[in-house]
């Protein structure tokens, strides 16, 4: 387990949250044949994609020799898979390491390093380019890289053109890069804009990092789903409901993340001081460990880790009784204020059973107004 995974409360219900739609039927998708000189190129017009925070690069130099190796004896490359954006461009979903270890070789510099890029001196490399870069290569080698052509499966969605949802699905089900992509993961590379820019520049918030208990970002992005989370469950949207007044929080935080509201350059600055102002209220107030949970067996002492439910409470009840004015000035014992709330039973409660209910994120928001600072919002 990793530093990242040790340090958020688990809550069952979100970590069965699944959901399907229909928008797949409205998937259609071709092969072609592309060469690495078309995708090298399509790669530097900007015609081909990576997401704002792809996954690093993460095959080390053996492995990338391995695979150019591979290239020049002309054994076969295993698919790739690309979506094609309203606006004509090529989004990689699935072949990402490939297509860049060639890119890398042909440029001539290791993406791993940041070095030249020579092949490993290896036996596992054939001894006529063992410990060789590219222009270092007889010209007919190097025709014979930019020449090969590696099948492409190119998806796109036809209707609706305006709702990319479909994407998501389609990253979350045939992504094989190695690791199951998280879902912060996949929205950074299907809702790319200028709202996933400001989840990347909102998460290195000092007091934000504070508050999440790592001092740099998470490598899997769940951080920023939080501060994507704050949004949607903050905003006046909520809750669309499906028939059994529950939602799918996947689906959901999808489903705002592409909506048009916060495509829009004059919604993000008022987002952005409202999430800053929020983070800051709440850090001062409650301290490094505001969204922690107390332990069981020692209820005057607090688990040493993140809580989403509890987050969900304590940021939007501060940003509610923040943007209506209506936080006490005067000097109040928050932590104490806090702790009290996490005895009362009936939050016990909200904050851990049917956690994705419409009816009980609303209340456990409610209850924390009540208790932090006495408002009965309505």
């Amino acid at each position: 387990m990793s530093k990242e995974e040790q340090i958020i409360d688990v809550v069952t219900d979100e970590q069965n949250d699944y959901y399907s739609n229909d928008d797949l039927c409205n998937i259609t998708s071709w092969g072609a044949h592309l060469s690495f000189r078309e995708l090298i190129a399509q790669y530097e017009e900007g015609a081909l994609l990576k997401s704002e925070l792809q996954r690093h690069y993460v095959w080390d130099k053996p492995e990338a020799s391995r695979f150019i190796d591979s290239v020049l004896l002309g054994l076969p490359i295993p698919s790739i898979f690309l979506a094609k954006t309203i606006d004509e461009r090529m989004l990689i979903i699935d072949g990402y390491q490939r297509i860049m270890t060639v890119y890398d070789f042909v440029r001539g510099i290791f993406a791993g390093d940041g070095k030249v890029f020579k092949l490993s001196n290896s036996e596992k490399i054939n001894k006529k380019w063992r410990g060789k870069a590219f222009s270092e290569l007889p010209e007919s080698d190097q025709r014979k890289i930019r020449g090969i052509t590696i099948h492409a499966i190119i998806f796109v969605q036809k209707q609706p053109r305006d709702n990319d949802t479909s994407m998501y699905q389609v990253f979350e089900r045939i992504n094989t890069g190695g690791r199951t992509l998280l879902p912060q993961e996949i929205r950074n590379c299907v809702y790319q804009g200028s709202f996933n820019s400001l989840l990347i520049e909102l998460n290195r918030n000092q007091k934000w990092r504070n508050l999440y208990g790592l001092p740099t970002a998470d490598s899997r992005m769940r951080d920023m789903e939080f501060i994507l989370r704050f949004f949607a469950l903050s905003s006046n949207e909520l809750l669309i409901s499906n028939e059994d007044g529950r939602i799918s929080l996947k689906k959901y935080l999808n489903e705002f993340m592409r909506s048009s509201d916060v495509r829009q350059s004059d919604k993000l600055d008022p987002m952005q001081k409202n999430f800053i102002q929020t983070v800051s209220l709440v850090h001062d107030r409650f301290g490094s460990e505001a969204f922690h949970n107390i332990l069981p067996k020692e209820p005057e002492k607090l688990i040493k880790k993140f809580n989403p439910t509890i987050f969900d409470s304590i940021m939007i009840a501060s940003y509610l009784a923040a943007s209506r004015g209506l936080v006490d000035t005067q000097d109040k014992d928050y932590k104490k204020l806090k702790l009290e709330l996490l005895h009362k039973g009936e939050y016990k409660d909200l904050i851990k059973v049917r956690t994705t209910d419409i009816d009980r994120i609303q209340k456990r928001v409610l209850l924390a107004l009540q208790y932090l600072y006495s408002i009965d919002y309505k």
